[in-house]
């Protein structure tokens, strides 16, 4: 595998503000662009509202096959959450992604969660994982509705969704991680069956890395008391050990399906968690492109007219099959 991915440094680091500047009038452009040709062959329920107060950064969709048959063997779930760098991003985005995946004959739950940043009630890492949990908990209580077994879930995520993903798969098997965040999870590690992570914020130590293209403040934002104290690199680093997903792999963790290639700014982190979990015994599987493969920008996967996006997706889909034929067995 060439090593062209490792030198790619940025000019200077960008901050939260500035991507989330850059990012707002992208947004409807990629949203517009991701989802259009959208399939008539899925069901769309929209915007449910997974606490009941309101706020949209706690709404979520359910994407269903319009070709399962009422009353017949309930589906896999799949959970996914929208990455946007913690500050941006939405659901909305990635509905024809959710929507491929809910035709082969999944119940897909696309998730919105409140977001960080200064003009945004100052939400960090701790609400996200709250957020992930209510949606989780209203998963596990109308899934069934759907058609969705609630025995068997999938979590996904791109970049910043990915770690939310890989996170709270953590906290199900690291109680102290839990405590942490204050949280009890709405799902056992029983009930997650494996986790599907595209170009992941995985291991928060490549921030620290000389050269990289997101700067220290956000890892400063997503903790809590940014605007009371900014620490120092040394202390940072340290406490950035409670959002690094890699810091709290163990020989429990769910199996996991991450996809990555030599142009995501993350392929580094993304390979350390692969061998990380490979060493605690964790059963994963990487999906990596080289650099010759121009369509493998960071979050590629979004788009579903890549060559590349299809073969993702036929991976991610025999992962969930596998990972729901187990459970199934385990459970006879």
């Amino acid at each position: 595998m060439s090593r062209r991915s490792g030198s790619r440094r940025a000019p200077f680091p960008v901050g939260p503000w500035l991507w989330t500047a850059m990012m707002a009038p992208f947004t409807p452009v990629q949203s517009r662009w991701l989802n259009a040709q959208p399939l008539t062959t899925v069901r769309y329920e929209l915007d449910i509202d997974y606490v009941g107060e309101g706020h949209r950064g706690q709404h979520l969709d359910v994407l269903t096959p319009r070709s399962a048959a009422e009353g017949g063997e309930s589906l896999p779930v799949y959970v996914y959450f929208h990455g946007g760098g913690w500050t941006s991003g939405d659901k909305a985005a990635l509905t024809k992604y959710c929507a491929v995946q809910a035709d082969t004959g999944i119940v897909v739950v696309n998730v919105n969660y409140r977001t960080a940043g200064l003009l945004r009630g100052g939400f960090h890492m701790r609400h996200m994982l709250h957020d992930a949990n209510d949606a989780l908990r209203w998963v596990a209580a109308h899934i069934a509705d759907f058609g969705g077994d609630p025995g068997t879930i999938v979590l996904g995520g791109d970049s910043a969704g990915a770690q939310i993903a890989a996170l709270y798969a953590a906290m199900t098997t690291r109680p102290e991680l839990a405590d942490h965040y204050g949280l009890r999870t709405a799902i056992t590690r029983r009930e997650l069956g494996g986790l599907v992570l595209h170009c992941g914020a995985v291991d928060f130590s490549v921030v620290f890395e000389p050269g990289f293209i997101m700067s220290h403040d956000f890892v400063r934002m997503l903790l809590p008391g940014y605007r009371r104290a900014r620490m120092k690199p040394v202390a940072l680093q340290r406490a950035s050990r409670w959002l690094s997903p890699i810091e709290w792999l163990d020989e429990n963790y769910p199996p996991a399906l991450v996809t990555t290639s030599e142009r995501d700014i993350f392929y580094q982190a993304n390979l350390n968690f692969v061998r990380a979990a490979e060493a605690k015994g964790v059963p994963v599987e990487l999906l990596s492109y080289e650099w010759s493969s121009k369509n493998t920008e960071h979050t590629w996967q979004q788009y579903a007219g890549h060559p590349e996006s299809q073969e993702v997706y036929s991976r991610l889909q025999r992962f969930i099959a596998e990972v729901n034929s187990r459970a199934r067995s385990a459970g006879a």
